[in-house]
């Protein structure tokens, strides 16, 4: 038996650009929970594949969230789901979504590439052959040439705009989209850049839910706990966390506090908390993991060398450079961090936390550095963690075997790797890029990071991590 509607669907209130895993694992299911009043359905967009949309158009919006918890499975129905849009098949019926007057909030998980801007300066990319496109063509392809002539729209009928909701892993997320569609207006129409600033709102967020890839195990799972078929089931741990600046376009939301969101004016030390000890440690563990052949993130905490490693990144390399949101313990955020990593039920692939290293390293690992050295700290778990995305961009692993690098810049950086036959070349080369390390980070990572490649090339990563511990 297939999922289906037995109750109408909400009205569609949000727009969502990129429907992934994350968001039907983890906003949806708020959305869901604080939509009292049954109009604050979500109409999804896939960017680029129809592949959600095959999957959920014949279950009528429906899917299954699985709950891996360690001690047992549970399941849920998420209903808020409307319907979903593929953008390159129709953007004028996306540009018609994002223009109705009903619909409040957009909201975004594209992760960070889909950004079209440079991480090293959070500045938009004016080369990007997407923008380039947008500035020509009215019907847009990019994620912020959709949300620049979706409010152009909205302005000239004289609507009010709605509130851009980014839910990606970006320092200062709202504020950085903010400035990226300012200036992709500015450069189609300045009036248009004025009445944005003016009249529409970009919280900026942090979200956390470790939500690993749906496989054919999970939809066997579904099956077997539900009796239903669900062709687009997701998978999550049982912790959640939506932090929100309450910051909105007529201050039309659900009521997202009422179940569990934390709504607050400053979004700046939640932020930095998830993404350098959460997702900086996710990323150290993805390329040394990798390395060292351990499949997913519990594997690596099984590992008694990687989960001394981590611990020390946390209370030696980290935590010393941030200041705690009020009333949070840093060590004891570590601590259930730790006891998340270990999950038995979550099998977060290495591989999969790896991808898209070239837009990630910036603001999960790079930040916590630059400071570091700027108040004189060491960081050599941090300067290992940019010496192993070296060693895994250059798509070999330790045994000889070919690893399938999946990133934007993947050719460009294997290309500059290919190019140099020394380590302090190859180092050199990949810290020349500006568009990851600013030049005076690079400049003084450089020494540093060579002695560490080497280290990984010559004794591997789990020897090298013995070495440090």
């Amino acid at each position: 038996m297939i999922l289906r509607r037995t109750t109408p669907a909400p009205k569609t209130g949000i727009v969502h650009l990129g429907l992934g895993a994350f968001f039907r694992a983890h906003g949806a299911v708020y959305i869901q929970e604080a939509d009292g009043t049954g109009d604050w359905g979500i109409l999804g967009v896939s960017l680029q594949r129809p592949d959600v949309r095959n999957a959920l158009q014949p279950q009528d919006g429906l899917y299954t969230a699985l709950e891996l918890g360690p001690n047992g499975q549970t399941v849920q129905t998420v209903t808020s789901v409307t319907g979903v849009l593929v953008a390159p098949e129709d953007p004028q019926a996306v540009l018609a979504a994002m223009s109705d007057p009903a619909v409040r909030i957009v909201t975004l998980t594209v992760t960070e590439k889909g950004y079209c801007y440079e991480p090293a300066t959070g500045l938009l990319n004016a080369d990007h052959p997407d923008i380039i496109h947008d500035l020509e063509v009215p019907l847009p392809r990019s994620t912020i040439g959709f949300l620049v002539r979706a409010l152009a729209i909205r302005r000239a009928a004289g609507h009010r705009p709605f509130t851009v909701l980014t839910c990606d892993n970006l320092p200062a997320n709202g504020r950085l989209v903010r400035g990226l569609v300012l200036d992709l207006a500015g450069r189609i129409d300045p009036a248009l850049a004025e009445w944005i600033a003016a009249e529409a709102c970009f919280p900026s967020t942090m979200v956390d839910r470790i939500v690993p890839a749906t496989t054919p195990d999970t939809i066997a799972t579904v099956q077997r706990l539900t009796g239903m078929t669900d062709a687009a089931p997701v998978q999550h741990e049982p912790f959640r966390q939506w932090v929100i600046e309450d910051d909105f376009v007529d201050n039309q939301r659900p009521d997202l506090a009422a179940v569990g969101a934390e709504l607050v004016e400053d979004v700046t030390p939640f932020e930095h908390m998830k993404l350098r000890m959460l997702n900086g440690t996710h990323s150290a563990l993805a390329y040394l993991g990798y390395l060292a052949g351990h499949e997913t993130i519990a594997d690596c905490m099984a590992d008694p060398v990687f989960a001394t490693f981590i611990r020390a990144l946390w209370a030696d390399e980290i935590i010393p450079a941030l200041t705690p949101p009020p009333d949070a313990d840093l060590n004891i955020y570590a601590d259930r961090l730790f006891d998340r990593y270990s999950n038995p039920g979550i099998r977060h692939r290495t591989w999969q936390i790896a991808m898209d290293g070239s837009q990630k390293l910036p603001q999960r690992i790079l930040g916590t550095l630059a400071d570091n050295l700027k108040a004189g700290r060491e960081s050599p778990g941090l300067i290992l963690s940019v010496a192993a995305w070296v060693r895994y961009v250059g798509g070999t692993d330790e045994l000889g075997q070919p690893i399938d690098v999946r990133d934007p810049l993947a050719a460009r950086l294997r290309a500059l790797l290919d190019s140099k036959s020394t380590p302090e070349g190859k180092v050199a080369a990949l810290l020349s890029f500006r568009e990851i390390f600013p030049e005076a980070l690079a400049a003084a990572l450089l020494a540093h990071v060579t002695t560490t490649y080497k280290s990984l090339l010559k004794n591997g990563a789990r020897r090298t991590l013995e070495s440090m511990t």
